[in-house]
């Protein structure tokens, strides 16, 4: 009993200070920039009126660092969300929805949109909130039942069958880009340039107000299949004599994390192993309880999107780097040693 409230009370305070620390790094993203803005003058600028500050102080805060902040942290929340649901899922470590193949499905999907149907988007709102996330969902849906199809049988679900089904169906949207690709046009290429690399540069108060929706309600679902997901975690048979629906449980998981995939896909283009290293870094600090492993995970997501999001745009400023290639720089030796680690488990 003192074990589980001395966790329980760990817990909460590692939510309280990952809050304070997503907060300062709020603020430190809104002042810091490549165009030299004061501190003081950066958080007036938040204010309703600022008479004593220039209008391009106003425009610059309000029109683009503050929903670029406020984008990365739901982008990152719901990517570091589902990582985690995933590799509860799969009791898998090396789970991801990025490793299974899903961004590359979702991503394949918004590039479809974008070639197929760049002459019928013709403004951002609906782009945003038509076409391409329509799109990229459907891409993300249609690859998770894929391989959760192929790994599935009688005898149960393979989790390694589906990561190499996930790598499989990868490939071929690869070649699916590629081949979109070589038919785009000059503006069609470059979106999809940035979509494959990942960038928050595009952040509109409509894709906010779509990336909040999502990050609260999959929160709440997710929060709702915590205890099954814990009961997951001692096995799939004993997790049935516990009354728990195995594919029941499985199925509305895939279809979420799908859904979660396909709106930052379409929102910020492929931002690769903020699911796959958020959550190990959440499971260390607190535990593997999904009760407070999925809430914690969000508020780190967000804190480490936006900590490499205030990276790509100041290490090189005036020119600014894709955030997706900022979080691979970090994740991929994370991942490294991951596998290192888990090499005499796989053997």
């Amino acid at each position: 009993m003192n074990d589980l409230l001395t966790r329980r009370v760990s817990a909460r305070w590692m939510m309280i200070v990952s809050s304070i620390l997503l907060y300062i790094t709020v603020v430190s993203s809104i002042t810091l920039g490549p165009m030299n803005i004061g501190f003081f003058d950066s958080l007036k600028a938040l204010l309703p009126v600022q008479s004593d500050l220039p209008d391009y102080v106003s425009v610059i805060i309000q029109e683009v660092r503050l929903p670029r902040t406020l984008l990365a942290i739901a982008v990152g929340g719901i990517l570091a969300m589902c990582g985690t649901v995933m590799q509860g899922l799969f009791r898998n470590p090396l789970a991801d929805p990025g490793i299974i193949g899903v961004s590359a499905g979702a991503s394949l999907g918004a590039a479809i949109a974008i070639v197929l149907f760049g002459g019928v988007i013709t403004h951002t709102a609906f782009l945003v909130l038509g076409t391409v996330p329509v799109f990229a969902f459907l891409g993300g849906a249609l690859t998770t039942f894929a391989i959760y199809y192929m790994g599935t049988s009688s005898n149960g679900t393979s989790v390694t069958i589906m990561l190499l089904a996930g790598v499989a169906l990868g490939a071929i949207a690869g070649a699916g880009m590629g081949l979109l690709n070589y038919f785009a046009d000059d503006q069609e290429l470059r979106d999809l340039s940035l979509w494959t690399m990942g960038s928050l540069a595009g952040a509109s108060w409509d894709a906010i107000g779509l990336a909040f929706v999502s990050l609260a309600s999959l929160g709440i679902l997710f929060q709702r299949y915590a205890k099954p997901l814990n009961a997951l975690l001692l096995g799939e048979a004993e997790a049935r004599h516990l009354g728990i629906n195995v594919q029941s449980l499985k199925r509305n998981l895939i279809l979420l994390t799908a859904a979660g995939v396909g709106v930052t896909v379409a929102l910020s283009g492929m931002i690769g192993f903020i699911g796959l290293v958020v959550p190990h870094i959440g499971r260390m600090l607190t535990g593997p309880d999904h009760r407070t492993l999925i809430p914690v995970s969000a508020i780190l997501g967000g804190l480490v999107l936006l900590a490499s999001d205030m990276i790509a745009r100041t290490i090189v400023a005036p020119l600014e780097i894709p955030v997706g290639i900022i979080t691979a720089a970090l994740g991929a030796p994370f991942f490294l040693a991951l596998l290192l680690k888990q090499k005499g488990r796989l053997a």
